[in-house]
């Protein structure tokens, strides 16, 4: 039969769809990337990045205390942060390796040469510090370092953006301000952590508005992702998230309250924030395993897009009527 006439009444019996697999095989496989070396290479290459820029900060107001615990900060970091990537490499002629070639359209290339170029910068702006000697060649590593900052901060956010992860890749446009912020305000909290309050005051502004603009874009980010938001409720992402949330919170209003004489209570806003800062890396970690994970923040999203596109007039012509 066709037209009306044809349509049957009877009820549906395919029963609904279960996002299990593809043909006996995982939609997308899991990153395999070891959760301590990459989710730390992600926090620990933020806290350098934004150590670089409260030196050179520092540096130029005079602040010779802030100045120096700011680079030695920056300087473990980028090493941590190297040895964590090498560490998940398995071998150090691998990173050697991805300095062959220089492609602009890569993350992973790009932030190579960023963390290979910062690290020895960093090295020679903290040991020149430490010794006193040359201090002009000092200001220019210093320089560099804070130079090259806000691309090392950032960088690792194009880099799990530009998977095929739907935690990571549909929070491409938020990602990058959550990350800087992260590193803001993990920055900030190693400074009220080791330098004297005489010279804190800029990093207990710092902490206070970076962890605010962390906890606001994180938000932001996942309301944005819909239902693909919901992998950082889940599991061991929901637990480092309330985690960071709690740190965060914890740490800007301990840094608040201690002003510019309670050291103290500094350190305890110093120590939360930067841990805060780690706990975020951490939950969007496992926020992208646990989407890799689940078929559905894979298929669904797609099914919408897909189903938007075909119910879309194109070019002023409305779709065809289907009976």
């Amino acid at each position: 039969m066709s037209g009306r006439r044809g349509r049957s009444s009877a009820p549906e019996v395919v029963p609904p769809a279960e996002f299990t697999s593809y043909y006996g095989r995982p939609v997308l496989h899991e990153p395999t990337w070891k959760a301590l070396d990459i989710a730390g290479y992600l926090f620990l290459g933020g806290l350098a990045g934004g150590s670089s820029l409260v030196a050179a900060g520092a540096q130029l107001t005079g602040r010779r205390r802030l100045t120096r615990v700011a680079k030695v900060g920056s300087t473990v970091a980028a090493g941590l942060s190297l040895v964590a990537l090498v560490h998940d490499l398995g071998r150090p002629e691998r990173f050697l390796h991805m300095l062959r070639m220089v492609k602009p359209t890569s993350p992973m290339s790009v932030g190579s040469w960023v963390l290979a170029v910062y690290a020895p910068t960093s090295a020679v702006a903290t040991a020149l510090d430490l010794a006193g000697r040359l201090p002009v060649l000092g200001a220019l590593a210093t320089g560099g370092t804070a130079a090259l900052a806000p691309a090392l901060a950032s960088y690792t956010a194009a880099l799990v953006g530009d998977t095929a992860v739907p935690a990571w890749h549909d929070g491409h446009r938020e990602m990058p301000f959550v990350f800087v912020s992260s590193a803001g305000a993990s920055a900030a909290g190693w400074a009220l952590l080791f330098a004297p309050s005489s010279e804190a005051e800029p990093a207990r502004r710092l902490g206070i508005v970076a962890a605010v603009a962390e906890l606001a874009s994180s938000r932001v980010m996942e309301q944005r992702m819909g239902m693909v938001g919901d992998a950082f409720g889940t599991g061991r992402a929901k637990r480092w998230r309330t985690a960071s949330t709690a740190l965060l919170a914890v740490g800007t209003l301990g840094a608040l309250a201690a002003g510019r004489r309670r050291r103290p209570l500094a350190r305890a806003a110093g120590a939360a924030l930067l841990a805060g800062s780690a706990c975020t890396r951490f939950a969007v970690f496992e926020a992208g395993r646990e989407s890799a994970r689940d078929p559905r923040y894979t298929v669904v999203p797609q099914r919408r897009r897909l189903d938007a596109q075909t119910s879309r007039p194109v070019s002023g012509v409305m779709p065809a009527r289907t009976w």
